[in-house]
């Protein structure tokens, strides 16, 4: 792995997962070693577009790729809504009301490294009046709106862009998550 990154929170102890009980365990330690760990996923809409980030290139996995708005890991004891209001404000600079969808899991190979993530998911509105661009450059490298439609497009085309979970995210939990191709939102109405 290349320890050449700026994370200052690789050490940090996230919510591993036996069973039913939850443990303390380090970050670095939980990808290194596959152990389940508890997880959130943001997914901030304006109207029928998704705000994407690029993560950072010193993240230390999947840096410069493109995820969903906000993805991280609750610390120890930490709950998951209150995760997910503070790190988008960390890496985006600022804030709108999140509601809780649902839970996903998953399992991912990341390089040397796993994803075996236990994921809350939210959504939320955009605000117009929030300035998008005082995004958190130490965490990510460039913002951008899609459409759903153009997301797995751009996935079809690019899959190496795009991180490993937000490829899951699209393929098998677009349901969940509220994610509808225009096609099935022209149905729907």
């Amino acid at each position: 792995m290349n320890i050449d990154v700026i994370d200052d929170d690789l050490h940090e102890l996230i919510t591993g997962i036996k069973g039913n009980a939850m443990y303390p365990v380090e970050k670095l330690d939980a990808h290194e070693r596959n152990v389940p760990h508890v997880a959130i996923s943001i997914f901030v809409f304006d109207e029928q577009r998704l705000l994407l980030q690029k993560r950072a290139a010193t993240k230390y996995h999947s840096g410069g790729l493109w995820a969903n708005t906000v993805c991280s890991h609750p610390r120890w004891q930490e709950t998951a809504a209150d995760c997910a209001q503070r790190r988008l404000s960390d890496e985006l600079g600022w804030q709108v009301p999140l509601k809780s969808i649902g839970e996903i899991s998953y399992e991912a190979r990341v390089g040397a490294l796993f994803e075996n993530e236990h994921v809350h998911c939210f959504t939320g509105q955009f605000d117009h009046s929030i300035n998008i661009d005082v995004f958190n450059r130490d965490e990510v490298s460039d913002i951008k709106w899609l459409t759903i439609d153009e997301i797995l497009e751009d996935i079809r085309c690019y899959p190496g862009s795009y991180t490993e979970w937000f490829k899951i995210y699209m393929q098998q939990h677009r349901a969940l998550l509220g994610l509808k191709r225009s096609s099935e939102l022209a149905l729907a109405n």
